[in-house]
């Protein structure tokens, strides 16, 4: 758990810093990996005053209490296993010491927002990103992480499936992330300047390190060795490898050319639809899932995108709300019984078919509606308290310069 909780923190820096960072235009990469590293400051420090205490605390349905308001009495479970939900009907006893479980779950906490970052890539103020950061993480991540993973969550006692973050993580970001890009707008010159990548190799370095990082995220999310974290990692690596061939064939079919911008982007949206399901599924339908999620990331983030006409930058929600929202259904067409039985949950077994299927399809809209409508009200508030965007001759300059002062090479 010590190696995947540092695998995770990896998919962040330096996996997704540079991943994005690739994507951009040179007069912006400095400034968007500046993103993915303050992001995890931030987070570490919100996460460790209340960002656990509200995600993995009895409390109710909807949110945690407060009993580990700085991470209060953490060091009383140090040495041993714990119980979440102690006291309740649902509790879940880990087999690894708290102090473990709160450092993985951080790691989590931390690429969640950090995620949303590509939707407005070129355009957010600096201090905008700090309180708009700070906010999100209190009042959508873990009030969702409650729902889904807390013994005492709503979608929990539903019975809705998600082993390792499709509703929490990306389906959260995703459409956090589409409210930004249409709230701020598009860039200057979005459909007429040359927006190309600045560096690709950067980007390719990038998805191969989330690649190796997503072992952690999804074996991980076993919390133990064994049987279930070893089908998890076996479906991560079938279902990834999938999704970068079904979008690249569905790349070289539309458009003549295979690129390699898209095949580091199939390579993840496979990664984002079988998150949900890894531990849940056996490797057949893991090769399904990629497949369905690279050709369907692949249209939502050219065909869509475009008729839609939002700027979407580096389709957050194109390839993480699109692929969350996969995966997330596909995990309640699938879901292996033998595999998925964990004698600790409430319901006891996930088993595919209609009825786990609605459950799937009430989380997906619950995480929808109360991301959406609080991304929304956030950044309206962020807005108006320090202002959202740069100005457009800021934009113009670059955010390198304007934000932070600096240039690359």
């Amino acid at each position: 758990m010590l190696t995947s909780t540092a695998l995770v923190l990896m998919m962040t820096v330096p996996g997704l810093a540079l991943f994005y960072a690739g994507m951009v235009r040179k007069k912006n990469v400095l400034a968007t990996m500046m993103q993915s590293f303050i992001i995890c400051c931030l987070v570490t420090v919100v996460w460790m005053i209340a960002g656990y205490s509200l995600a993995f605390t009895n409390g109710g349905a909807y949110v945690g209490d407060l009993s580990r308001f700085f991470l209060n009495g953490l060091g009383e479970t140090w040495d041993k296993p714990f119980v979440i939900g102690a006291g309740t009907d649902a509790a879940v006893t880990n087999t690894i010491p708290e102090t473990v479980f709160m450092m993985f779950q951080m790691t989590f906490a931390i690429i969640t927002p950090a995620l949303i970052a590509g939707a407005f890539a070129d355009r957010m103020k600096f201090p905008a990103l700090v309180v708009f950061m700070i906010l999100w993480s209190l009042l959508v991540y873990s009030p969702i992480a409650h729902w889904v993973w807390a013994p005492t969550g709503w979608l929990n006692g539903l019975g809705a499936a998600d082993f390792a973050g499709g509703t929490v993580v990306h389906i959260n970001a995703g459409v956090a992330g589409l409210v930004c890009a249409l709230v701020m707008g598009k860039r200057l010159g979005y459909g007429h300047d040359n927006m190309a990548p600045y560096n690709l190799g950067l980007a390719v370095v990038g998805a191969s390190l989330l690649w190796v990082g997503w072992f952690g995220f999804n074996a991980g999310s076993a919390l133990s060795a064994g049987g279930r974290a070893g089908m998890a990692m076996a479906a991560t690596q079938i279902a990834t490898a999938a999704a970068a061939l079904a979008w690249t064939f569905a790349e070289w079919a539309a458009k003549g050319k295979p690129s390699v911008l898209g095949a580091i982007s199939g390579a993840v949206a496979g990664l984002v639809a079988i998150t949900p399901a890894s531990g849940f599924v056996l490797p057949g339908p893991a090769l399904i899932i990629g497949i369905v999620a690279g050709v369907l990331c692949f249209w939502a983030a050219t065909g869509l995108k475009h008729m839609l006409g939002y700027d979407d930058s580096l389709d957050a929600f194109g390839v993480h709300g699109v692929g969350g929202m996969i995966g997330a259904l596909l995990t309640g067409v699938f879901a292996y019984g033998p595999l998925s039985a964990d004698k600790d949950h409430p319901d006891g077994i996930y088993v595919g078919g209609l009825t786990q299927l609605g459950h799937q399809a009430v989380a997906v809209v619950a995480t929808l509606v109360w991301s959406g409508a609080v991304t929304f009200i956030i950044l309206k508030v962020v807005d108006v308290v320090v202002g959202l965007r740069v100005t457009e001759e800021e934009e113009r300059e670059g955010l390198d310069v304007v934000l932070h002062g600096e240039r690359l090479g």
